[in-house]
């Protein structure tokens, strides 16, 4: 799936792509400043949260609390190695079935993410339009995440 959009329409596109997401993996790729960040906000609060979302550069990992569950935000920029990510705890957060893990730069951690996920890469357009392409593991159950995470 493909959408072209601004950020006036970024609580839309946030419920959209809940709808569509079939993985509570969810990958952002995307530059520096591309607005990663201000999908998972706009996504952080579809999902229910009334929390504060802010970038977790420097903690790597900020929590949110939904009406649905836990919502884990990463930022794994500043990640050196997978070991540093293992020390922290990351695989603790990977076997969770009933939280969101919404992950900045999963590549510098690719080794570790397991295999059902979607992933979100978003690129420049213009200065105030973003193009978003939503892939995911065909794999995996065709009911969306979203929903699954609603009957618990």
């Amino acid at each position: 799936m493909e959408i072209n959009y601004n950020i006036n329409e970024l609580e839309s596109v946030a419920t959209r792509l809940l709808e569509q997401i079939n993985s509570k993996v969810v990958l952002f790729h995307g530059t520096m400043g591309v607005g990663k960040t201000t999908l998972i906000k706009a996504m952080v609060k579809a999902l229910g949260s009334s929390d504060d979302v802010t970038s977790p550069t420097f903690s790597i990992v900020n929590e949110y609390e939904s009406s649905t569950g836990s919502i884990f935000h990463f930022d794994m920029y500043r990640i050196e190695n997978e070991m540093e990510a293992l020390n922290f705890g990351f695989e603790d957060y990977l076997n969770s079935d009933t939280n969101w893990l919404l992950i900045e730069w999963p590549e510098n951690v690719a080794n570790l993410l397991p295999e059902d996920v979607s992933e979100i890469t978003i690129k420049d357009k213009d200065k105030i339009s973003r193009t978003l392409k939503l892939s995911q593991n065909e794999l995996l159950t065709q009911k969306p995440a979203y929903e699954r995470c609603n009957m618990q």
